[in-house]
């Protein structure tokens, strides 16, 4: 048996391709040019799976807000334009011949974490992942909360500052204009007056501007787990994205969240993800299997 699993990006699709025990046998990755259109899209997705040979199914990790049960994309961002509104799981299974299941990118990234990476002895934790943006999956029970449309944990959007930034959403204060690393890049450029990368900042960590400004957005980041922590008394927030690779973050994270919250809420734990870039493709692998 083997199941292709596929991980939908604005700016590339991983594929894997995986036998039943979960383990990786080949792994691809393909530019999106989601520019070209949806149609363009769906033919490549068609052609990377038949690239694999003969699947048995196919689970995708995909960008955007997704309805599970319907297998449809709710709302895709400009990044990849008419993607709102594609009825992908439908379109997949008819012309490939075989079940396909579509669930949210950081949903998936949660569910392999929880199977094979840094929730496996887990019950409850609240993923959240750091980048251009912030995105979140909610997991109790071993399950993720889906929420009434399918379409839970859009933390990233969660209103931290009122009346702030404007965000890509068209509100204004969400989350993601500040705890996110894009939020970090954009504070150290106003402060220094130069663009530089997550990579960049932190190699000149000593500098005490740099060094302000990485402080004053981890704060950020502690605001809206503090805010989370309280609503759901997670055991454990699992954290993602290249920026939390740098140990400062994560422990200063742990160190501050445990300070801010109430005191009977203290004892949360902060992990990093252990799956890196390959947590999408193991969660669609996991979300396939259960077709079988």
């Amino acid at each position: 048996m083997s199941i292709v699993s596929l991980d939908i990006g604005g700016t590339a699709i991983k594929a894997g391709l995986f036998d039943k025990d979960g383990r990786i046998l080949s792994v691809n990755e393909y530019p999106t040019e989601a520019r070209k259109g949806v149609g363009a899209l769906l033919d490549k997705l068609c052609s990377i799976v038949k690239s694999f040979g003969d699947a048995e199914c196919v689970g995708i990790s995909s960008t955007g807000q997704v309805d599970r049960k319907e297998g449809c994309i709710v709302f895709g961002t400009d990044a990849m334009p008419g993607y709102t509104g594609t009825p992908l799981r439908q379109i997949l299974q008819q012309r490939l011949g075989i079940p396909v299941v579509v669930d949210n990118d950081v949903n998936c990234a949660a569910i392999g974490e929880l199977h094979f990476g840094a929730g496996k002895n887990l019950d409850d934790f609240i993923c959240v992942t750091y980048g251009t943006g912030i995105g979140g999956a909610i997991v109790t029970g071993k399950k993720i909360y889906y929420g009434r449309r399918g379409i839970a944990g859009e933390i990233g959007h969660m209103t931290t500052h009122a009346g702030g930034t404007r965000c890509v959403c068209g509100r204004n204060g969400c989350y993601e204009m500040y705890g996110s690393t894009n939020a970090l890049i954009r504070r150290v450029a106003d402060k220094v007056g130069r663009n530089m990368n997550g990579r960049e900042i932190f190699a000149e960590f000593d500098n005490p501007l740099i060094k302000e400004e990485i402080d004053g957005w981890i704060d950020e980041i502690v605001y809206g787990l503090a805010s989370l922590a309280h609503i759901f008394n997670p055991g454990c927030f699992i954290l993602g994205g290249g920026i939390l690779n740098e140990e400062y973050v994560l422990k200063n994270i742990d160190t501050r969240l445990n300070r801010l919250v109430i005191p009977s809420f203290s004892g949360i734990i902060v992990k990093r993800a252990e799956l890196g870039n390959n947590a999408g493709i193991y969660g669609a692998f996991y979300n396939a299997s259960c077709l079988l």
